[in-house]
């Protein structure tokens, strides 16, 4: 009995969809639109995430230390920084190897070879490279470099100089791209909720209206209250199963012919960073987690929309 209810509240639902096939069409295209961006939210912080990426990469400090600065001193210093919690890589790099990559990055410049050539000794300074695991612990790393210098036996700094300052910037920059993106695609998300939610469920009422003799029809032979709620369940359901598919349809001729105009991602700290994912690419590769976000987010759109209608207008 009980899976034979289940049959024909779904076969009313089915039939309710039909009949308002013009208000099941509007309902259906804007809930699309909706589930259009949630899945563009999915792309948009895949992009972002590849972006944010390549910046980190970019972004560290670097400390510079005195040329009479020995090595063993450096790298004990190096192994105190690599112990914090917050600190993700420490690169060094002797002075013999700043040498090499000076020399290599001005191979076509013959006047700083021969200005180099005439100092007769490397003139340049061991270094480590701070890369930490966040963009917002930089800060305390610098902290830390400022308040504990790096002291030879004689009490003298051994430290140069740290570039923190220069990069505060680019790492302020950073943190505030993080930031304002997640409040950004939340509150374009919660917006489009709301409105598909409020034209679902205004279609749910509409229908309502529209069955309301057949409503009081089955209220006479003593129908359940399940059983005269259920179709309209079904419908919104049926809403956000259709929306999501089209979604889903869409996104794949989507990102194959305009992917590659979305990457580079048009948010810079530099002008060499650009994101190298490609759209159509992780679609592919990620489809089946897309699609369930997408039909998870149409069906539960399409389920709260019904019940709220049901429970609002529906008193049964």
């Amino acid at each position: 009995m009980f899976w034979v209810n289940v049959k024909r509240v779904w076969r009313a639902g089915l039939i309710n969809f039909w009949r308002n096939g013009f208000v099941s069409v509007a309902s259906i295209l804007v809930m699309s639109i909706t589930l259009f961006v949630v899945g563009s939210l999915v792309f948009n912080n895949a992009l972002l995430q590849s972006s944010l990426d390549d910046l980190k990469n970019k972004v560290d400090i670097n400390v510079y230390f005195i040329t009479t600065a020995s090595e063993e001193d450096i790298l004990t210093f190096k192994k105190t920084i690599e112990s914090f919690p917050e600190v993700a890589l420490v690169g060094y790099v002797s002075r013999d190897e700043a040498l090499v990559q000076f020399k290599a990055r001005h191979e076509d410049d013959q006047l700083i070879l021969q200005a180099l050539d005439e100092v007769g000794e490397n003139p340049l300074n061991a270094s480590l490279n701070i890369k930490a695991k966040d963009p917002s612990q930089y800060g305390s790393v610098a902290d830390f470099l400022k308040q504990n210098p790096l002291m030879s036996q004689e009490g003298t700094p051994l430290i140069d100089k740290v570039n923190y300052s220069q990069n505060k910037a680019a790492i302020d920059r950073l943190n505030d791209i993080i930031s304002s993106s997640r409040k950004s695609n939340l509150a374009r998300t919660l917006v489009l909720i709301l409105a598909s939610l409020a034209v679902a469920f205004n279609t749910i009422r509409l229908a309502i209206y529209v069955t309301r003799e057949e409503i009081s029809v089955m209220r006479l032979v003593g129908a359940s209250k399940t059983y005269i709620r259920g179709p309209f369940i079904v419908v919104g359901l049926i809403y956000g199963l259709v929306s999501a598919l089209l979604a889903i349809i869409a996104f794949y001729p989507i990102t194959y012919w305009f992917g590659p105009l979305f990457y580079p991602l048009p948010v810079f700290l530099t002008k060499d960073v650009v994101s190298e994912l490609h759209l159509f690419q992780y679609y592919i590769s990620n489809f089946v987690q897309i699609a369930l976000i997408i039909v998870g987010c149409g069906l539960a759109l399409g389920a709260t929309s019904s019940f709220l209608a049901v429970r609002r207008y529906l008193k049964v």
